[in-house]
Order: structure tokens, then C-alpha cells, then sequence
């Protein structure tokens, strides 16, 4: 029964999304919507056949960006989270600015960003950054300091250090936490870095999608935003390999 039920809930999205497709073209191929307003999935399908060798140069560019952007907020998420862990008076001070920070549009950051760092690769990864920062560290945070206080009190009375205390119940007891943040900050990095690319840039989907849209090849949109979606999904499905190799215990409690 529960092997059922694990097929169906994979099947009904498949179905759900196969439909809106097949309504969308069928929508287009009866005339009811223009192709230059509204493109059919497969026109879609053959701009990016047509045009595979650019996308995929500019893809690999846009991919390049997102995931370092995100490995850099790892590193940092990761430091901040242990130091506002480890000192009460930094985190009372630094967390309502995190939170703030989360109030301004990255859409007007982004064009300061290219005034102070130019053109280059550098302003795109700093924008995946600050998207992926807060996320990754306050899930951290929330993780470090929700372990029990007395198992930490017991640990520490058997004599334990605070690097044990961290390595050997802290830090496991926040992994899912982590990982959870990780995969909402894994699906804000491709599109920072495309946002990063619509304010300034020579290469990545971003670029390529602006310049399709002065060319009035909407087709060529839509597949750009395809090809976003699908390397999404795909950095976020990564990240879900990731945990359950790291994280083998997860899947016997599902069990």
C-alpha cells in the first residue's frame, strides 16, 4: 500500500504538468493565442534543438556563477552560524540586520553591484551570494541551537570540549537543517545569478535571453527559461543526493 502511494504521489505532478503542456498546445495550435505572443512547447522544443550549442555555452556560464555563488555562502553561512552560536551578544546584534537585509530587493542591489565591480563574473556571484546567505545560515542557526540543553549539560559533565560538543552533537543535530536551507538557497542561486545577468553581463542565460527578447524571438525565451528550470531543479535534486549519501539515517526513519 505504501509502495502505492509513493508511486502515485510521483505520478499525479507528471500528470498534472503533461496536461497543462498538452492544453498549452493545444491552446496555441488552434489559433487562439498568437506564436509571437505566446510560443507552443514544441516551437519552444526546437529553438532550443536549433540553438543548443549557444544555450549550452551560455548555460554552462549561468551554472558556473549559481554554484559558486553557493559554495561561497556555504563558507560564510557556515562561519557566521557558529560564531552568532557561540557568542549570544553577536547574534542579538547581527540577526535583526539579516532579517532587514532580506527586505531589499536584490533586483535593486544588483545594478550597484555593477557600478562598483563592473561587468565581470564577480558582481553575478556576489548577487547568488546574498541570495543564498540567509537562508543556509538561518537554518544553520536554528539547527545549532535546538539541540537539547540537557544532553549538552551531560556531555559536558563526562568532561567533553566545546569543539566535542560541536562535532559530535551539535553539528549532526543541525544537518538537516543545513541541508534544508541549502536546498531553498540552491533554487534562489541560478536565478541570482540570471538577475545578475540581466543588469550587466557578455555571457549566460540571462544575456541570451535578453537579447532574444530585442529580437522579438520569444521562443528563444521560453527556452532560456526551460533550460533555468531544469538547472534548478537538477542543482537542487544534487543537493538531495548529497544529504541522503551523508545522511544515510534519514532514509531508515522513512522507512
Amino acid at each position: 500500500m505504501r509502495k502505492f502511494q509513493n508511486i502515485s504521489d510521483r505520478l499525479i505532478p507528471i500528470i498534472f504538468m503533461l496536461f497543462i503542456l498538452f492544453a498549452w498546445q493545444f491552446v496555441v495550435s488552434m489559433g487562439w493565442v498568437e506564436r509571437f505572443i505566446l510560443p507552443a512547447p514544441t516551437d519552444i522544443v526546437n529553438a532550443l534543438i536549433l540553438n543548443w550549442s549557444d544555450i549550452l555555452m551560455h548555460t554552462g556560464v549561468t551554472f558556473f556563477e549559481g554554484i559558486t555563488g553557493l559554495l561561497v555562502a556555504v563558507v560564510f553561512s557556515f562561519a557566521m552560524a557558529i560564531i552568532m552560536d557561540q557568542f549570544v551578544l553577536v547574534k542579538k546584534a547581527i540577526y535583526p540586520s539579516l532579517v532587514i537585509s532580506q527586505t531589499v530587493p536584490i533586483i535593486i542591489i544588483a545594478p550597484l553591484l555593477a557600478m562598483w565591480f563592473g561587468f565581470g563574473i564577480a558582481p553575478k556571484i556576489f548577487v547568488v551570494v546574498l541570495v543564498c546567505f540567509f537562508p543556509i545560515t538561518i537554518n544553520l542557526i536554528e539547527g545549532l541551537q535546538s539541540v537539547d540543553q540537557e544532553l549538552i549539560d551531560l556531555v559536558r559533565s563526562m568532561g567533553a570540549r566545546k569543539i566535542q560538543i560541536f562535532s559530535k552533537i551539535k553539528f549532526p543535530y543541525a544537518l538537516p537543517y543545513f541541508f534544508s536551507g541549502l536546498k531553498i538557497a540552491a533554487t534562489y542561486s541560478i536565478m541570482g545569478a540570471v538577475i545578475g545577468e540581466w543588469l550587466g553581463g557578455k555571457a549566460g542565460l540571462g544575456v541570451y535571453m535578453l537579447r532574444a527578447r530585442h529580437a522579438f524571438a520569444l521562443d528563444l525565451v521560453f527556452a532560456s527559461i526551460l533550460v533555468i528550470v531544469i538547472l534548478s531543479i537538477g542543482v537542487f535534486y544534487g543537493i538531495a543526493m548529497i544529504q541522503k549519501a551523508i545522511m544515510p539515517w534519514e532514509k531508515l526513519k522513512e522507512e
